[in-house]
């Protein structure tokens, strides 16, 4: 039986050797190539086109027109006796 111990000094629990990473910077083109995307995504998403007085108009109206029509189904369904 041996009862040699190593030199090295153990710790636990064991811990991870820390390394020292370099740090990349980014480069020139790939900032460029980001602003540039980031550009087409914004211009992508742009209006189309401007929605006319009339047509803003007409669409209010179909609001109004729908829930006026909601309102009065509601209405009919509490007038009406219900079937079982």
């Amino acid at each position: 039986m041996s009862t040699t111990t190593s030199t090295r000094r153990l710790q636990h629990p064991p811990q991870q050797e820390t390394t020292v990473h370099s740090v990349s910077r980014v480069g020139l083109l790939d900032r460029v190539a980001l602003h540039v995307g980031l550009a087409l995504i914004t211009w992508s998403r742009r209006t189309r086109s401007i929605e006319s007085r009339e047509r803003l108009a007409l669409l209010h109206e179909q609001r109004l027109a729908r829930v006026e029509r909601e309102a009065a189904a509601a209405r009919m369904q509490l007038l009406l006796p219900r079937q079982f």
